[in-house]
C-alpha cells in the first residue's frame, strides 16, 4: 500500500514538474528545460536550475511543448521515413546538404557505384542504378538518410584505333545516418538470459553487385556479449561458419532481430528468429 502511494505521489510530482517548464520531445528522450531560443536549425535551452545553454538540432526534435501549453512541431524531424532494413530502401533520403544530418546518429561510411555495359549506355540509367544501390546499402544499416560526400559521373568515351572505349560510370560515397536508434534496454529485456539463437535468412550486397541478394540461411548463433556503444546496440557473438564476431543490431521485434556487419566492400544482414 505504501509503495503504491509513493508511486502515485512521484508520478504527480513529475507531472507537475514538467508542467512548470518547457519540454523538448526528441526522437529518443523527453527533456524538461527552459527554452531560450529557436533558430533556423537548432533549439537552445537550459536544464532546470542551470544557466549553461545547451543546443539540440531541430532534425532530432519532434515537438516542443511550452509551459504555457503551446505546442510547436518541426517538419525537419517528421520528414525522415522509417527504415528497419533492406526492404525499406526507398525510404532512404540522399542529400548533399550537410545541415540536414546535423544532430543525427552516425552509422558509418557507405559507397556505391554503377557502370554501363557498353559505350552507348544511358548515363541517367547508370546514375539511377548507383543511387538505388546506395539506398540499399544504407537501408541494410538501418539508415534513413545519407550525406553524399562524393557524387561523380563520367560519360561514355568512344574508343579509337589506339585506345579502348569506356562506358559511363557513377561513383557515390557518403556517410549514413539515422534520426532514431533502437532502444538498448528494450532489446536486452527482450532477449533476456538467452544466448543461443538461429538465423533464417541472409542478405548480401558487395561492391561489384548490381543489387542485393537474399538467401535462406540456417546457422547457429551464440551471443557472448551485448553492449551499448554510443547508442548503438553492439553484439559479440559466434556464428556457425562465420569468422566475423562483432555485429550491430539494427532492428528487433517480438519475434526476432536483424544483425549487420561489413567485411571490406561487402555488407551482410542476418535475420534471427526466436
Amino acid at each position: 500500500m505504501k509503495n503504491a502511494l509513493m508511486i502515485i505521489v512521484l508520478s504527480v510530482f513529475s507531472a507537475m514538474s514538467f508542467a512548470q517548464m518547457d519540454t523538448i520531445y526528441t526522437n529518443n528522450e523527453k527533456i524538461a528545460c527552459s527554452v531560450k531560443e529557436i533558430t533556423a536549425d537548432a533549439i537552445k535551452f537550459s536544464y532546470p536550475n542551470e544557466d549553461l545553454v545547451n543546443t539540440v538540432y531541430k532534425n532530432t526534435v519532434q515537438k516542443v511543448v511550452m509551459k504555457s501549453g503551446r505546442v510547436q512541431t518541426f517538419a525537419e524531424a517528421t520528414s525522415y521515413k522509417t527504415v528497419f532494413g533492406a526492404e525499406d530502401c526507398e525510404n532512404v533520403t540522399l542529400t548533399s546538404v550537410q545541415s540536414e544530418v546535423n544532430g543525427l546518429f552516425k552509422l558509418g561510411e557507405v559507397s556505391a557505384k554503377a557502370k554501363g555495359t557498353t559505350v552507348l549506355s544511358s548515363m541517367e540509367k547508370v546514375k539511377e542504378r548507383a543511387y538505388h544501390k546506395m539506398k540499399v546499402v544504407a537501408a541494410m544499416m538501418a539508415a534513413n538518410i545519407v550525406y553524399l560526400t562524393q557524387n561523380n559521373t563520367t560519360g561514355n568515351q568512344m574508343g579509337t584505333q589506339f585506345t579502348a572505349g569506356k562506358s559511363t560510370e557513377t561513383n557515390l560515397a557518403g556517410v549514413a545516418y539515422s534520426n532514431k536508434l533502437p532502444n538498448f534496454d528494450d532489446f536486452v529485456k527482450l532477449i533476456g538470459e538467452r544466448t543461443q539463437f538461429q538465423t533464417f535468412e541472409k542478405l548480401v550486397l558487395s561492391g561489384s553487385d548490381a543489387d542485393m541478394s537474399k538467401y535462406q540461411s540456417i546457422k547457429n548463433l551464440k551471443v557472448l556479449r551485448v553492449y551499448n556503444e554510443s547508442g548503438l546496440i553492439m553484439m559479440d557473438a559466434k556464428m556457425e561458419g562465420n569468422n566475423f564476431t562483432t555485429f550491430r543490431v539494427i532492428h528487433f521485434e517480438n519475434n526476432g532481430f536483424t544483425l549487420v556487419y561489413k567485411d571490406r566492400d561487402t555488407i551482410y544482414n542476418y535475420k534471427i528468429g526466436f
